[in-house]
């Protein structure tokens, strides 16, 4: 006789055996779908896919002078790394023994990628985990403690070796996530289906590459839930679209300000939501501002080289924002990669007798590439000969290759953890505005990219005195205007230590350098209102980056005050405030206006 119980089990069970079956049915769909969109993937140039066998042989070589001179000390690495591998295994095996269905107890370093409480009370998941991890350690000691090689080559073998490491994390992998497992089970199948859907949604988006979505791409409109800072494109040519914003105080600083972004990512990062506006911030401090927004290039700017950038980027900026406000003088901003050309431009400008400029402000920049800190290991001949191949053949370098680069710098944050929980776990990206921003990157024109790559970063031209521009021989100490540096403390991409050895060459004798808390955009965007991170600053530059840090005072919340009373200690005469457009520069199109919306298309 079957009891209403268990006819109601019975029903159920067959409910989830149906919908089991139908999410292994839409799986198998969503796999000729993935095969398809494979398929379109378009080549690329083998240099862009990774460093070339050098990096391999280099760590091996090494390793085996090091077996065979030191013996002693690989037999202590490998015999550390056994016993640790073997007393865990024992131990659990001993904890089996006594009937214990539970693991050893787990004492070693915390990893937040191993959060789930089955990664330490199962004993399945912690033999795994702990096997990780004493495998993790003796490979990056192993790398760390390699003779014979130099100082980049060993961190660029270090580097790969710990994207090896990141890359094998049982995280990474169904069978050994037990969140992923878990959630597979409760949803009968749904989250696989659903991660497999985001996959292939990911793959086609990027024509057969793959690069994780980090937000959800339908949450943001620019220029109608973020970039709303209310302003008017004034000026436009094929290279920018300079945009002026509209005061809210009755009266001006007289000297306008003009920021530079980097043209690798679009400007408006400072200009997410009023609340975390830079640009909104420096409005309401009474400056008449100005932001450059660049094109995002296509093949037919396979020409335009750092030449270009400068006169029909910068200096004709210069030219309209001093013909709009009548000033002979304003403030230049440049960040990043802009922040780099800034200190070309402002060279050049003191070799031409030019004094348009009467102070420069740069985020988070590198001048000096002698120690270009973790961006170093792409800056060797393998990956900048692959980039030269790939525009020499499309005219331009896609912000695919950009992006999947800068991710890689933090592969866990900006790869793996995103790629766990869109295809493992099933979860939608989510609506983040700065992840949004992330991945609206841009192009880079063939030649400017060359130029930069082998002139500025490899061959540290500017920071010799030995780079040729426009017929002048430019240096770091030709520029002498007031400066102001900030840095982050964090950054992985432009290292504060690299920027301060920089910002030391200038031939300025007014310099302030300002360190922030936190990393490349964090520690740039950080409004005092929400007294989330502070900084550092010290007035004495004349000793070593170490010379600098121990002597700094730590400050409590944003450099954004202190760096406007510095921006306006020269600037105290104020104007009636300025509205964009006039009959000499009218109005072409409301902000954030129209190279903004641009998309990087594949070739």
């Amino acid at each position: 006789m079957t009891t209403k119980t268990d006819g109601a089990s019975e029903n159920d069970n067959a409910e989830k055996l149906e919908r089991l079956n139908a999410n292994l049915a839409k799986m198998d769909e969503l796999s000729k779908r993935l095969v398809s969109a494979m398929g379109k993937k378009k080549s690329a140039d083998h240099g862009l896919q990774g460093p070339n066998q050098d990096v391999y042989v280099q760590a091996a070589a090494a390793y085996m002078a090091e077996m065979m001179n030191n013996p002693s000390k690989i037999l202590e690495q490998q015999v550390n790394y056994w016993g640790k591998s073997l007393k865990h295994y024992v131990d659990a095996q001993q904890q089996l023994a006594h009937g214990k269905i539970e693991p050893p107890q787990d004492k070693g370093p915390t990893d937040r990628r191993f959060k789930s409480e089955l990664w330490d009370t199962h004993p399945y998941f912690n033999f795994i985990k702990q096997q990780y991890m004493y495998s993790s350690e003796a490979i990056t000691d192993a790398m760390h403690n390699l003779e014979g090689l130099e100082d980049h080559e060993k961190n660029r073998v270090s580097f790969f070796a710990q994207q090896i490491i990141d890359m094998f994390a049982p995280t990474n992998f169904l069978a050994t996530n037990p969140d992923a497992l878990s959630r597979a089970v409760e949803t009968d199948g749904a989250s696989l289906v659903q991660g497999l859907e985001n996959l292939v949604h990911d793959i086609e988006a990027n024509e057969g590459d793959l690069l994780v979505s980090l937000a959800d791409e339908t949450a943001f409109k620019v220029g109608e839930n973020i970039a709303t800072t209310e302003g008017s494109v004034v000026f436009r040519n094929h290279m920018f679209e300079l945009i002026q914003y509209k005061p809210t105080t009755e009266q001006v600083h007289a000297t306008p300000v003009v920021i530079f972004p980097p043209w690798i990512n679009k400007f408006y990062v400072m200009d997410l939501k009023p609340q975390n506006s830079l640009i909104k911030w420096i409005v309401d401090q009474g400056h008449t501002l100005f932001i450059v927004s660049w094109v995002n290039p296509d093949e037919s700017y396979a020409d335009v080289g750092i030449d270009t950038f400068i006169d029909e980027g910068y200096l004709t900026a210069f030219e309209q924002v001093k013909k709009i406000t009548g000033e002979a003088q304003l403030n230049a901003v440049g960040y990043c990669i802009a922040g780099t050309m800034l200190s070309l431009v402002l060279a050049l400008m003191k070799k031409r007798g030019d004094t348009s400029v009467k102070s420069a402000t740069f985020f988070t920049m590198l001048s000096d590439f002698e120690d270009p800190g973790e961006m170093g290991v792409f800056l060797e001949n393998d990956f900048v000969d692959g980039i030269e191949r790939q525009v020499a053949d499309k005219g331009y370098l896609h912000s695919f290759f950009m992006s999947r680069t800068f991710s890689y710098l933090r592969a866990n944050d900006l790869v793996y953890g995103p790629a766990i929980r869109s295809y493992m776990m099933g979860e939608a990206p989510p609506a983040f505005d700065l992840l949004y921003w992330n991945g609206d990157s841009t192009n880079l024109p063939g030649r400017f990219v060359v130029e930069y790559l082998r002139d500025l970063c490899q061959d540290n031209k500017l920071a010799k005195g030995t780079m040729q521009l426009l017929g002048e021989t430019l240096a770091l100490s030709d520029i002498d205007l007031p400066i102001c540096a900030i840095a982050c403390e964090t950054d992985h991409i432009a290292a504060w230590r690299g920027s301060y050895t920089g910002i030391q060459k200038f031939g300025s004798t007014d310099k302030t350098f300002i360190v922030s808390e936190s990393g490349h955009v964090a520690g740039i965007i950080n409004p005092p209102s929400k007294k989330k991170y502070g900084h550092y600053s010290n007035a004495d530059m004349a000793g070593s980056q170490d010379d600098w840090w121990a002597g700094a005072t730590f400050h409590e919340g944003s450099w954004w005050p202190r760096w406007d009373v510095w921006l306006s200690k020269d600037s105290d005469r104020m104007v009636a405030a300025r509205m964009p457009g006039d009959q000499d520069c009218p109005i072409l199109a409301p902000a954030p206006g129209t190279y903004v919306l641009m998309k990087s298309g594949k070739s």
